[in-house]
């Protein structure tokens, strides 16, 4: 059986490639699983600072298996282990960046969104069009949409199930970047490593504090993110970082 998810690590920069090209990378539950299982493995490698999942030229995921869906039960939706799936992603600390080009729909598009930057070609193409087929959205969708772009434009979009492109998704704030078709993914590593040359405990530390914003009120975000900014002033890095901007040197991080 061909491998899922293919992966790859270049510098700290670690790739994960849908590979399921027979359904459009849609997630099934052994795609889910991979990767899941790929992104766990690489967020505990202290060498891994930044993680890239992305698909092919022509989809990055199409959402879910619609025949598997059709025959599921009540009781296997809620079994499903698509509800540990978006929970064991959201749990990783390293920084995920989405390479999006062609289709990121319904699951796709929640992937993209779950992600915290988005860099998409020309040719990506967005939606949630679960309400078209009779269901909603049940892998964040919803919640992170009306975070991201609004209640108005999240209900819109959600309701009708209309597709969008990538300049709509810029213009709404969704995605970081639109690239030429056929530099997306090299755009996606180059701001991927970019993001890897930062230290890496306040890199992650800035990633907890930052998806607070949009999980607490902003007292308790606000505190939050005083005991974070404590935590990355006890660090060997912020103590490199500091020296080497005072002797006008290029820093050396190692994540202590």
């Amino acid at each position: 059986m061909a491998e899922l998810v293919q992966t790859s690590v270049d510098g700290h920069v670690a790739l994960c490639r849908l590979d399921r090209p027979e359904a459009r990378n849609a997630l099934s539950p052994e795609l889910m699983e991979t990767l899941a299982g790929a992104v766990e493995g690489f967020d505990a490698d202290p060498e891994v600072r930044c993680i890239v999942i992305a698909g092919s030229d022509e989809v990055f995921a199409a959402g879910a298996d619609i025949g598997a869906l059709a025959a599921r039960e009540l009781h296997e939706a809620v079994f499903h282990p698509a509800a540990a799936f978006w929970r064991r992603m959201y749990d990783c600390r390293t920084p995920l960046l989405a390479a999006v080009s062609g289709w990121a729909l319904g699951g796709g598009c929640e992937l993209a969104l779950l992600c915290d930057l988005i860099v998409a070609s020309e040719t990506a193409e967005f939606g949630q069009p679960e309400i078209t087929l009779g269901i909603i959205p049940g892998g964040g969708g919803t919640q992170r949409l009306a975070r991201a772009i609004g209640k108005q434009r999240a209900m819109e979009l959600v309701l009708t199930g209309r597709r969008f492109d990538a300049r709509e998704a810029e213009r709404m704030g969704l995605v970081n970047a639109v690239t030429k078709r056929g530099e997306w993914l090299a755009r996606a590593t180059e701001l991927a490593g970019r993001v890897a040359s930062r230290p890496p405990i306040a890199t992650r530390l800035a990633k907890q504090a930052v998806l607070a914003a949009a999980e607490t009120p902003l007292s308790a975000g606000l505190e939050q993110e005083r005991r974070l900014y404590e935590l990355s002033m006890a660090t060997e890095d912020r103590v490199e970082g500091m020296r080497a901007f005072l002797e006008k040197r290029k820093p050396e991080f190692r994540g202590r």
